[in-house]
């Protein structure tokens, strides 16, 4: 998925995706996968929008760009598929500031190995990040949370030249997501205690919990990028998704 430190060859299903229309036929048209070395996927006019389409050059033209997500993937054909409508604007929003963020780390990255002289070993250096970080964006994510000092990284050149890097380019900064979460216990048998135990357990989280009265709480999160603030909100939703003496239901605020 995404610009990775060693990109793969093929999307997944269901992967969001930045295509490029090339061309368009009666029936669909051609894309460009943008992060997969501009490989051909095909649009099926059936999944450019909801409803009937009399005439499809009303809902799309040749060069646009946009976020598609893949919907099919046959390895033995080498033939991909791909939706339009099934990807919501707010997962074509974040694909899009996940993809430009990975380009910008990508550079700043690149950067470093020029900086400190360590050309020759960039692919040595690529490899040992990616035993913990397969992507640029999770690599960089970790050194703004002060999460990582890179000390399993052996070219000490290298990582003083992206520390530098780093505190001249990237300004701290915070974003912030919250959610009104309804929290019902569905067992009888079932006390508030065990929905305090939840809340403690995604607490762990990073998230911040703000009673607001039965049953409603506010989770709210933080972090260097959206993805990665809405990141710890996905892991509370797994979280819950497991309790089965639980029910739930979240709503972003600024929806």
């Amino acid at each position: 998925m995404k610009r990775t430190l060693f990109p793969k060859q093929l999307p997944d299903e269901k992967e969001l995706v930045l295509i490029k229309i090339t061309k368009i036929m009666p029936y669909g048209a051609y894309c460009e996968l943008q992060e997969y070395n501009k490989k051909d996927a095909y649009l099926p006019i059936s999944e450019i929008a909801s409803g009937w389409i009399k005439n499809i050059h009303e809902f799309i033209k040749e060069g646009q760009k946009t976020v598609g997500k893949v919907i099919s993937v046959d390895k033995q054909k080498n033939t991909i598929d791909v939706s339009l409508k099934k990807a919501t604007q707010k997962e074509k929003a974040d694909k899009l500031n996940e993809f430009n963020l990975e380009k910008r780390y990508e550079k700043l990255f690149e950067q470093a190995i020029v900086l400190s002289k360590q050309e020759q070993k960039k692919d040595k250096i690529k490899e040992e990040i990616n035993t913990k970080y397969t992507t640029y964006l999770q690599l960089f994510n970790a050194l703004l949370e002060n999460k990582e000092t890179l000390s399993f990284v052996k070219s000490k050149p290298f990582t003083d030249a992206l520390a530098e890097i780093i505190t001249k380019n990237i300004k701290p900064k915070k974003y912030i997501v919250s959610y009104t979460v309804d929290l019902k216990i569905t067992s009888p048998s079932e006390s508030i205690k065990s929905i305090k135990s939840i809340l403690t357990e995604i607490n762990k989280l990073g998230i911040d919990i703000l009673y607001l009265g039965a049953p409603k709480y506010r989770f709210t999160s933080e972090g260097p990028d959206y993805i990665t603030a809405e990141e710890k909100i996905k892991e509370s939703r797994k979280i819950l998704e497991k309790t089965k003496t639980i029910s739930f239901s979240m709503k972003n605020d600024k929806v």
